[in-house]
Order: C-alpha cells, then structure tokens, then sequence
C-alpha cells in the first residue's frame, strides 16, 4: 500500500459536542464538517440499547427540510428508527434507510463516545 493510499483511506474524527448536550431518545443537530463540505448532522442517543448513538443526515430528502433531529424515534421490527416529523417517513438510523421510499435515503457517518465527547467521522 502506498503513503497516499493509507492517508485517503485514513479517518478523521472530530469533536462535535459532549455526552451532556444529548438527550435521550431524542435528536440533537449539529455542523460537520465534511470533505464536501458542512453539513447537518442529526445525532440519536438510545441509552441501553446494542448501539447507543448514531448519525444520520439532518436534511429530509422528501420533505426537502433540516428537520430530522426533531423526528420521533421508534423501533421497526427491532431496528432503531427515526420518524420525519413532515411526513412521517420512518428512516433506520444503523443505514440512513426509508423504510416506506426505496432507494430513499439519509446518509449516515460513524460516531462514537471518546469519554464524554461525542466524535464523529467524517
């Protein structure tokens, strides 16, 4: 493998807020700054459940609105969701996907807790 290989293949994680300014069972917006450029990211905290936090895309792709943090989160056949608070599309949070619009869907980055700081991939 060669050095620009191994740096394109590389991931940055970054700092977005800490574990205090999530709330449970609930979204919480946030700037990420991407290789393209910032984007809305809707950040999900499920406290107990197998994976606790994800990241998926804030802007509704039907709805045409950065809303999705404000959706309503659910669970679907055993997968975490997130329901847009427009028009109720149900989006599963492990893959960004629209459970109601195939080939609709939220794009999803890696995210984890560092102690108490909430990091993202990007």
């Amino acid at each position: 493998m060669s050095t620009a290989t191994a740096l394109k293949n590389e991931v940055t994680w970054q700092p977005l807020c800490s574990k205090a300014d999530l709330v449970a069972f609930s979204g919480v917006a946030a700037w990420l700054e991407t290789t393209g450029g910032p984007a809305q990211v809707a950040l999900f905290y499920i406290p107990g459940h197998e994976t606790e936090l994800f990241a998926v895309d804030n802007h509704d792709p039907l709805g045409n609105a950065n809303v999705i943090a404000r959706g309503i989160i659910g669970d679907v056949k055993g997968e975490p969701v997130v329901a847009s608070p427009l028009y109720k599309q149900h989006y599963r949070l492990r893959d960004g996907a629209c459970l109601e619009e195939p080939g609709v869907s939220l794009r999803t980055w890696p995210v984890k807790f560092d102690g108490n700081r909430v990091m993202v991939a990007a």
